[in-house]
């Protein structure tokens, strides 16, 4: 499957290689406004059918487990771009954005049924600990969307000989550094809430 798209012309794909800021930010403007629209409780349960309780309570393990090997593909994928091995670069890359939108169906689908899990530790460990960490992880994942759609939208209308002339590698390496940091902190906020308290 050659990975080359053509340099001009019409239609959807034309249009979103003109306009790659403009279509990124649009799509980054919907993901968020999904996110937000289920977190601050404006999409109703009613609407989504009930898995069993066990499975609802499996998510978050689930959830850490996903951004782990997402933390790996991000890595690998970085390596393989650094050794100008660009097709599994584009594999590992597309694994990592599946796997996040895993994570993110996932917990958004439990925290529209089953709302978010208060924090059983002492208030001086979520006052100075779980918290912070928490908000940096949350700030991180935000800031990761729209880098993370802009990278793969300039890389979606572009062959690859051209992306060089694109800022795709200067937003994804900053992206996909903070996407790992992301990811880790989820790890731990997940490990402080379920694990050690």
């Amino acid at each position: 499957m050659s990975t080359d798209v053509p340099s001009s012309g019409g239609g959807v794909s034309g249009f979103a290689r003109e306009h790659t800021l403009g279509v990124a930010g649009a799509l980054s403007a919907v993901a968020l406004g999904l996110v937000f629209a289920v977190v601050g409780g404006l999409v109703p349960s009613s609407v989504l059918p009930r898995a069993p309780t066990a499975v609802l309570d499996a998510i978050p393990t689930i959830n850490a487990l996903v951004s782990l090997a997402a933390i790996a593909t991000i890595a690998l994928g970085v390596r393989a771009a650094r050794a100008r091995d660009f097709e599994a670069h584009r594999r590992f890359m597309l694994a990592s954005t599946g796997l996040f939108a895993a994570f993110l169906a996932m917990y958004l689908y439990r925290i529209t049924l089953v709302g978010t899990t208060d924090f059983g530790g002492p208030a001086v460990v979520e006052g100075f600990v779980y918290l912070p960490l928490l908000a940096v992880h949350i700030l991180l994942a935000i800031v990761c969307v729209p880098l993370v759609v802009y990278a793969l939208t300039l890389a979606a209308t572009r062959p690859i000989t051209d992306l060089s002339d694109t800022a795709h590698k200067r937003v994804g390496r900053v992206a996909a550094s903070l996407w790992i940091v992301s990811f880790a902190l989820g790890v731990v906020v997940y490990a402080l809430l379920y694990l050690v308290y």
